[in-house]
């Protein structure tokens, strides 16, 4: 080999620790950069009829397992859904109170019954009867506080769909740029590894957001599809999603069409978003929160309609009427009931009617046995009323021997679609204890399918990134041997330089 030869073969060496030491300071920098993944070079050795010409650098290359990857995408839907679901459930459970606190349905349905109890002692008293009245305001407050988180979760829900459907498009329109990007410098034998790391940031965004399937093509490319199976185009227009903000009320569904669906343009596809945020405020908005207050919705009507039948008709709606029942669906006449229930405006007016009834009842063999009120000047030690309450509007039974009707847990809804997890109890201690319950259990499904779901996204993650990620260590050790590598490369061109001298001054 020339001396000229090994000069540049040299060079080349010094050239390439450069790029290799760009590397590493690239690296080292995004140590702590989410969704990173390590930089490496690609070094072929140069030949020419078996004559060794230098080092080739190639366009430098990211360390990435595609499938392992692919999986983790996922993963973040699972989770980032579970956090969506959770945080909503939450904030309703603290809406629900704690059993003990006195704040809770049960609770304050037992303060009643108490009052109730209390006045039977002392009917005419009438600091008693007005403690009746307060507690049973008590019981509607708590009752509309609860409906309003229902209410408010489900805003909530349907207005960061409208946040994430805007997020989700640009994240798409960026992989689709990057993407063209990609294609064009692989395609002109160039590194991409800078862009792809780009790239990934935004394809967790969008995992993030939704489920989806990423593919990997050879070309740089990547395809997006739900796993609903609808395709996210990336390239060109991009996935041009929409929806529309909408002020929810209880009687809205996005069956019924009143609340705006999610379209890709110009088609709906709702039902094809799944998990992520976006799925899990679909299911909050359309499904898990409705039923909730449809479930309220049946406590306050039962409620409001055994007091009725008994001859006091203690709680209303802001007109002073009970809901009608037997609609078609079954709550067609009190849908959002318990968002305005209240305490009958006669009542507040005149608290002695908790004593004696407000209402004459004709009796049924079915229902409630017969009931005069105590007439205007009757006796005020009447008990009538406070025993009917206590042992039929409170109880089992509608009068001895007549089971109280079960309160509906199908059909519920505005439209009729939803249903409980529970079969009704006959009293409404019971299912006031029984709906508190199931929904502090699904709630806490949540969190706990939650801390499960996060532990598998930790070991997904710690997997990628013991391929992917960047060690400190192993840069600083890489350094060392690219410090020798360039040391001993100086030294081979200084030495050729050195015998290009002696040659000269030999010729001279």
């Amino acid at each position: 080999m020339s001396i000229d030869g090994a000069l540049s073969i040299a060079t080349g060496g010094l050239a390439a620790v450069s790029r290799e030491l760009a590397l590493v300071s690239q690296n080292v920098a995004n140590a702590n950069t989410p969704d990173y993944s390590r930089e490496v070079s690609t070094l072929t050795s140069l030949t020419a009829d078996g004559r060794g010409l230098g080092v080739h650098v190639g366009p430098a290359t990211r360390l990435v397992d595609t499938v392992l990857q692919a999986a983790a995408l996922q993963q973040n839907a699972v989770v980032t859904g579970l956090q969506t679901r959770q945080a909503a459930l939450q904030a309703i459970d603290a809406a629900q109170g704690t059993p003990g606190d006195g704040t809770d349905l049960p609770n304050l349905l037992g303060k009643l019954q108490t009052a109730f109890s209390t006045l039977l002692n002392q009917p005419a008293d009438q600091t008693q009867q007005r403690a009746v009245v307060a507690a049973a305001g008590t019981l509607a407050l708590g009752i509309n506080g609860l409906s309003q988180a229902y209410a408010t979760q489900r805003q909530a829900a349907q207005d960061g769909l409208v946040t994430s459907i805007a997020t989700l498009n640009a994240a798409i329109s960026t992989i689709g740029r990057l993407s063209d990007q990609i294609i064009a410098l692989k395609g002109g034998g160039q590194s991409s590894a800078d862009l792809e790391n780009q790239r990934d940031a935004a394809l967790r965004t969008v995992s993030e957001l939704v489920d989806v399937k990423v593919l990997f093509q050879q070309n740089g490319d990547v395809v997006l599809s739900s796993s609903g199976g609808l395709s996210l185009p990336v390239h060109g227009a991009g996935a041009a999603l929409a929806t529309t903000g909408a002020n929810l009320q209880p009687g809205a569904t996005y069956a019924g069409g009143g609340i705006p669906g999610i379209t890709l343009n110009g088609v709906d596809v709702t039902r094809e978003l799944t998990g992520g945020r976006i799925g899990a405020a679909l299911v909050l908005r359309d499904q898990t929160l409705p039923t909730w207050q449809a479930e309220l919705d049946e406590f306050a009507e039962t409620l409001a309609t055994r007091f009725d039948a008994q001859g006091l008709t203690l709680f209303t709606d802001p007109a002073g009427a009970v809901p009608a029942g037997g609609g078609t669906p079954v709550q067609a006449g009190y849908v959002g009931f318990a968002g305005t229930i209240q305490v009958n405006p006669a009542v507040q007016a005149d608290p002695t009617l908790v004593r004696d009834g407000t209402t004459a009842i004709a009796g049924s063999a079915t229902g409630a046995s017969a009931f005069t009120p105590n007439p205007a000047g009757g006796p005020a030690g009447f008990t009538d009323m406070i025993t009917r309450v206590l042992t039929y509007a409170l109880g089992r039974e509608a009068q001895s021997g007549v089971p109280q009707p079960a309160a509906a847990t199908t059909g519920l809804g505005p439209d009729g679609t939803l249903n409980a997890p529970y079969v009704a109890p006959l009293s409404l201690g019971d299912m006031a204890t029984t709906l508190v319950a199931a929904q502090a259990q699904e709630s806490s499904l949540a969190t706990g399918q939650l801390a499960t779901e996060q532990a598998v996204q930790s070991g997904l993650t710690a997997r990628l990134s013991a391929m992917s990620g960047v060690s400190i260590d192993a840069e600083m050790a890489h350094m060392i041997t690219l410090q020798n590598a360039y040391a001993a490369n100086a030294r081979v061109m200084s030495t050729a330089q050195a015998l290009f001298q002696q040659l000269l001054g030999m010729v001279q």
